[in-house]
């Protein structure tokens, strides 16, 4: 956990921009409501509706992130409004809550657009229930929201909109179906029974803070597809949540809600939830839990008694997507890992084919949007096989097998970075041996992602001209391929 923390690698200093431009972004939202005259819960919903404003909104092009930043308030206040008015009519609150819950994970079929509105409809609901929000508060909640959304826009697209000079980000579509069968409609119905257990089971805990439990939840489920995903992220969020209270007792137990140092831990915690997110899910977890207790201690209700049952309803959520993704409509692992391997080898002859047409001379011919999309996919990879290569896995054969599918997909991935390198330099030129090696690895693609034919050819030694040392160590790579993923089910990553 230190190593992904401390040692991943940040390419373009990516997230440390992603994280200094929420920082910026959060205080300024914050300033704006409290020159608003707003009320500390005025500031902490601004705040709130800030950090999902630039942490959620993922979409490809910056038009796009600036569409849906604009949507996210048309969600998002109605269901503040509906909160509100619900606070004293439980049974009516509870249902609307888990309706909340289903539609926000039904909306992530349409993609990273879906994703982001269904999330902040989600946290607009569980900030009303952290603020026990009333009708008569909605005017300035409303207004906070308004103005934190703008003020997030302002810093995103206008002071420190860095993505214009980058590329338009590939985002991988979500594995497709029909009714039951699509992914998507699946986590909706677990996401409801996951959070409908951890309704009923946290207010017995407390009838206080109950939407802990329903909050831990639906977290789990974000950004997860499969049984094995969801448990592993499971285990990790109560792992930061332990860790998150054990630091807090260090820190936010003795700051004790003072103004200036709360303000500065807000700061560090909110860089560290943005800086570790992409890498580590347990210290994005140790982060947010952090938060949680500064903003409690604000409020002037931090106390140990209260971040124990914070753990509790945390174990009482984890339990509850745990029970869901087992027992109602499961999604297994393999089904979604072969789904993604597939698609990430057929990105990889896509990749070959383009460099191969630039080295023939094609002046249309560009792979890098293909080189893009597949460490997209690589990374969608690597998250379904987690469950498999974890630490807790009791089946070592399978553990050795999916981490050597791994290896291989990462040994494709540099030969194709490393083919597009030649394939851009305009003193490359055709050599006629790249059609048939090219031909090769379409042959290759297409015996591992049918699951017929012949296994691949292993080439000979490379030869020295680059483009086909790098097409020869692809070869060699989709060759070592078919062992592990063509083991016998059961005993491999094809039967996890």
């Amino acid at each position: 956990m230190l190593k992904r923390m401390f040692v991943a690698p940040d390419p373009g200093r990516a997230r440390l921009r992603f994280a200094a431009r929420a920082v910026l972004g959060i205080a300024l939202a914050v300033v704006v409501c409290g020159l608003a005259g707003h009320s500390l819960a005025g500031a902490v919903t601004g705040g709130l509706a800030a950090l999902l404003a630039l942490f959620t909104v993922t979409d490809p092009t910056v038009r796009g992130q600036a569409v849906t930043t604009a949507l996210l308030p048309a969600v998002g206040l109605p269901v503040l409004a509906a909160a509100a008015v619900l606070h004293d009519h439980p049974v009516a609150r509870d249902l609307t809550f888990l309706a909340v819950v289903g539609a926000g994970v039904y909306a992530r079929r349409w993609g990273p657009r879906g994703h982001s509105l269904g999330v902040f409809a989600f946290m607009t609901f569980f900030v009303a229930q952290f603020l026990r929000a009333t009708p008569a508060q909605l005017p300035e909640l409303y207004t906070a929201v308004l103005l934190s959304v703008l003020s997030a826009a302002v810093v995103r697209f206008g002071v420190w909109c860095y993505e214009r000079r980058l590329p338009p980000a590939a985002v991988p579509a979500p594995p497709g179906g029909r009714g039951l069968a699509r992914v998507t409609t699946r986590q909706a119905v677990q996401a409801t029974a996951g959070a409908a257990f951890a309704l009923v089971v946290g207010q017995l805990v407390s009838g206080q803070r109950w939407y802990w439990a329903v909050g831990a939840t639906w977290w789990i489920f974000v950004n997860t597809t499969s049984r094995g995903e969801t448990l592993v992220r499971g285990f990790r969020r109560v792992l930061g949540t332990v860790i998150g209270i054990g630091l807090g007792l260090l820190t936010a137990v003795p700051v004790h809600g003072a103004p200036v140092p709360t303000a500065a831990l807000v700061a560090v915690c909110v860089f560290g939830i943005f800086y570790t997110a992409a890498v580590s899910y347990t210290w994005m977890m140790l982060w947010v839990t952090l938060l949680a207790e500064l903003l409690y201690g604000l409020l002037g209700v931090l106390s140990p008694e209260l971040l124990a049952l914070r753990l509790a309803e945390t174990g009482v959520g984890a339990l509850g997507a745990a029970l869901a993704v087992l027992f109602v409509l499961p999604v297994t692992t393999h089904a979604i890992t072969d789904a993604w391997i597939q698609r990430a080898l057929r990105c990889v002859h896509a990749c070959t084919a383009e460099a191969a047409a630039r080295l023939a001379g094609s002046a249309t011919a560009d792979p890098a949007p293909r080189v893009a999309e597949l460490e997209q996919l690589l990374g969608r990879v690597r998250l379904s096989v987690a469950p498999l290569v974890h630490p807790l896995n009791p089946m070592p054969a399978r553990k050795a097998r999916a981490r050597r599918v791994l290896t291989l997909l990462d040994d494709c991935a540099r030969e194709v970075r490393g083919l597009v390198t030649v394939a851009a330099d305009p003193e490359a030129s055709h050599d006629a041996r790249l059609a048939a090696a090219c031909w090769r690895v379409e042959a290759a693609v297409e015996a591992l992602t049918a699951g017929r034919g012949e296994p691949p050819h292993r080439p000979e030694e490379a030869p020295a001209e680059p483009a086909l040392a790098h097409l020869h160590g692809l070869e060699r790579a989709l060759a070592e391929l078919a062992e592990p993923l063509r083991a016998p089910s059961g005993s491999g990553v094809a039967g996890a």
